[in-house]
């Protein structure tokens, strides 16, 4: 019987009260879809009841838990082992590139995608993994949707006793339930109403302008700590300049949060202060960080999305509009634990001509290393069952780059890595740039070409 979170003396949130119907669902069927609205709870309690679970079958494997970022997955753990009553590293475990905690003990590993497709070219069965857990879906990188494609073939071919459970507040559960053959699982979200605010005309000063001003009315006329959603690190920046002297003049204090920064600045970011603080944010904020004091948010709608560019034949990160979906989400953060505010600094024509949702990147980005991850795998991208997929120009140019890179052989009945595809495949970067690498160490100058 999996334990309840009310015996641990946790304060109910509800998803408490469908646990069993989500570890009843993982009996029979083996993949649940939960669409659980914002406040419900899914990334922490949903975890432990599967943990539980497994014990409770006398399974000793792990549980995984893929977020779609690093910090998303540090403080989710480090919440999770809170609430277990635990120091991170025990029974709860996180594991990001370039850093991992976790030890013996370890049952529950929470992980960014990239280290689970690792994992899955280093073994495909999953061996030691109970179940795996892909939090916040919607946001649909390729990573993820490889990762799920590719645990769903380990559970149809050599796993049947493997879990999966995807997660998502926003996400349409129908198609992912069809591909996965899984109960569909609807929980009731807690958010308080947060109250709207558009832009009356379009602005044509620089964001960081825009941003300042929506900072000195929010301190002025809101209470709370104040969630600014800017596209990147350089915006954020820019902003941080111009919204200083506003912030200190206001007795409050500045936080900067985004990827690049290291994990000690981006834990104190989202640490609560005796002070109101202006947390200026890419979209790391977005989902599965909860930051309780915030009350205000001010949405630049903007955010960095991943393109492919013929040029380079890269993906390249460019700034875009985010969806109506992506909006929402942003604004709800306000609306946690308390009603709050939102201002977005475009007009309320601009949001309704958006897209409902966000495109997926399978859609739009580049492909070449995924192509050669099935390669490596065996599988013929070709053929793959994606639970999506890509569009057929994407796929046919990955197989154009990776057969002048050398690293596959398209002449035999099936596409099969080369000796150089095998050696790049296990290098943690794009293909075009692992043979560079390569090449260079052929040539005697490794070091200058990493």
């Amino acid at each position: 019987m999996t334990h309840s979170p009310h015996r641990r003396g946790l304060p109910p949130l509800p998803v408490d009260d469908l646990l069993g119907s989500i570890t009843g669902a993982l009996r029979a069927q083996g993949a649940v879809v939960i669409v659980a609205e914002p406040g419900a709870g899914k990334t922490t309690r949903v975890p432990p009841a599967l943990l539980s679970l497994g014990r409770d079958e006398g399974r000793e494997g792990e549980v995984w838990v893929l977020e779609p970022r690093r910090l998303a997955a540090r403080m989710a753990a480090a919440r999770v082992a809170e609430e277990l009553g635990e120091a991170l590293g025990e029974t709860v475990g996180v594991q990001v590139r370039f850093e991992t905690l976790a030890g013996p003990r370890t049952r529950l590993r929470f992980v960014t995608e990239g280290v689970l497709l690792r994992r899955l070219a280093d073994d495909p069965t999953l061996r030691g993994i109970d179940a795996v857990v892909f939090d916040e879906f919607h946001e649909r990188s390729v990573s993820s949707d490889l990762g799920l494609a590719l645990t769903r073939h380990a559970r149809a071919t050599s796993r049947p006793e493997l879990r999966v459970v995807v997660m998502s507040a926003t996400l349409d559960p129908e198609p992912v339930a069809a591909f996965l053959d899984a109960a569909v699982v609807r929980v009731p979200g807690r958010e308080f109403p947060v109250d709207v605010r558009f832009a009356e005309r379009e602005d044509p000063r620089p964001l960081e302008e825009r941003v300042a001003g929506g900072v000195r009315r929010a301190l002025a006329q809101t209470p709370g700590d104040v969630l600014v959603f800017l596209p990147g690190a350089a915006e954020i920046r820019r902003a941080a300049e111009r919204c200083r002297e506003v912030v200190e003049h206001a007795g409050g204090e500045l936080a900067l949060l985004h990827g690049d920064l290291p994990a000690r600045e981006q834990d104190q970011a989202v640490r609560a202060s005796a002070r109101r603080k202006v947390i200026l944010s890419t979209n790391v904020a977005e989902s599965s960080v909860t930051i309780p004091t915030v009350t205000h948010v001010i949405d630049s709608g903007l955010a960095r999305v991943a393109r492919h560019e013929a040029w380079t034949g890269l993906s390249s990160l460019v700034t875009d509009r985010v969806s109506r979906a992506r909006a929402v989400q942003r604004s709800g953060r306000a609306g946690r634990v308390q009603a709050g505010t939102c201002e977005r600094l475009y007009t309320r024509h601009d949001f309704d001509a958006r897209d409902a949702q966000d495109a997926p990147e399978v859609a739009r980005a580049e492909l070449a290393e995924a192509t050669l991850l099935l390669v490596t795998l065996g599988h013929d991208p070709r053929t793959f069952a994606y639970y999506e997929a890509p569009p057929e120009a994407s796929r046919r140019a990955a197989f154009e780059l990776l057969e002048r890179l050398g690293a596959i052989d398209l002449g035999g009945a099936v596409c099969a890595p080369t000796t150089v595809g095998k050696r790049l495949a296990a290098l943690p970067t794009h293909p075009r740039l692992g043979r560079l690498v390569l090449e260079a160490g052929a040539r005697g100058a490794g070091a200058r070409g990493a």
